[in-house]
């Protein structure tokens, strides 16, 4: 199933390009990382299932080198078996099970990360095309220009410092042209990297939404993954903890032998042992695991600062890519579209190319910046969904 689904996306990505919903939908099922986690996932279910066993019988044969006519000489056939003190399994099999918690929060830690930096790499994409897209159109209406003052200066060599600059200008746009599609190239590696498969082409459309607010971001922390994993960490830790506690006290060794004497009766023999902890080595066992239960709550709360931090830097880009953008689309622009206008009367009657080219520039500039806007507010967003958890 897993086979059919990657070859129709693999076909979809070819004719039509594919959509960001599908690159990470697979990139969930196919990711190598995502597979190490998995795996070790399922061997920390047999821990489970080993920490909940007995340990393993000891069987011995023993013959002493007496003379058979000897009382004493004997061949001894003892089994011996370890019975852990009360509730040691049930603690042993506590700290399993919270390792598998970690391992799980781990896994959905990755997955979130995973998903934003294919985010990334996708409004990557998105900006550098639509950079190439609005250098297409300059490079187009230049050419033109080109060709439309030529026509009115074929009697005027001094305008010709005109058409120099405009054709220096034109060089130069296709210079940034050139830098950009080697960019797209490389994210477009990069994105076929994490997704686990080739993407050739990406359908996808960014736009500024509403202005963001930092109190509903805020809400949502309560799903950060890094903060859930240091949670679990600690249940873990304490698991540790009381399993430190329990080896205090000491298991029991239940023995069992069957002596025989060649030139004698034969008989059985029982007997019990215990491991007697005089020296302290179990209390500072404990004390150890209580000092890292200790550390563990510190790294949370360190965690929990770092993860606010991080949210109050990515809404900041947010606000700013926002502001800046309606900015540009509600002032700037229309001013300069109206610079545009008059320069391209000018231009048409053969006036200064110079200033024509400064304002085109100015445009282009800003055109540039408010796509770089809509490409950071929608990266900072998706890093804000990653401290959320979020895998869409």
């Amino acid at each position: 199933m897993r086979t059919l689904i990657l070859s129709l996306l693999l076909l979809s990505n070819a004719l039509f390009g594919v959509e960001l919903e599908s690159l990470i939908n697979t990139a969930l099922q196919k990711s190598p990382s995502l597979e190490v986690i998995n795996a070790r996932l399922a061997a920390n279910k047999q821990s489970i299932d080993i920490a909940d066993q007995f340990a393993n019988p000891e069987l011995s044969l023993v013959k002493n080198t007496l003379d058979a006519s000897e009382a004493m000489s004997k061949t001894v056939l003892s089994l011996k078996q370890n019975i852990p003190y009360y509730s040691k399994r049930a603690k042993r099999e506590d700290v399993a099970m919270a390792e598998d918690a970690v391992l799980k929060e781990q896994l959905r830690a990755a997955e979130a990360k995973l998903v934003e930096r294919i985010k990334t790499e996708a409004y990557t994409i998105w900006e550098l095309r639509e950079l190439t897209n609005i250098i297409d159109e300059y490079i187009n209406l230049t050419k033109r220009n080109i060709t439309l003052y030529e026509s009115y200066t074929s009697i005027n060599s001094s305008q010709h410092m005109g058409i120099m600059k405009a054709e220096l200008s034109l060089s130069d746009l296709k210079v940034q042209r050139t830098a950009i599609e080697a960019k797209i190239f490389q994210a477009y590696a990069r994105l076929s990297a994490l997704t686990a498969f080739r993407v050739e082409k990406l359908d996808i459309d960014l736009s500024i939404k509403s202005k963001p607010e930092l109190e509903r971001f805020r809400a949502d922390l309560e799903y950060n993954p890094e903060i859930a994993l240091k949670e679990k960490e600690i249940a873990k830790q304490n698991a540790k903890v009381a399993l430190a506690d329990v080896n205090n006290y000491p298991d029991v060794n239940v023995l069992a032998g069957y002596n025989y004497r060649e030139k004698y009766d034969d008989y059985f023999s029982v007997g019990v042992g215990l491991s007697l902890p005089i020296y302290g080595t179990e209390d500072a066992k404990e004390e150890r695991e209580r000092a890292l239960l200790l550390a563990k709550r510190s790294q949370k709360a360190d965690t929990q600062l770092g993860v606010n931090a991080a949210l109050e830097s990515y809404y900041a880009v947010m606000l700013s890519s926002y502001k800046i953008y309606h900015i540009i689309q509600d002032d700037a622009l229309p001013q300069v579209a109206h610079m545009f206008e008059l320069s391209n009367t000018s231009i048409s009657t053969g006036s200064d190319l110079f200033k024509y080219i400064d304002v085109l520039f100015d445009k282009l500039s800003l055109e540039k910046k408010s796509i770089t806007a809509i490409a950071n507010y929608n990266k900072a967003e998706a890093k804000i969904a990653e401290l959320q958890g979020k895998l869409q």
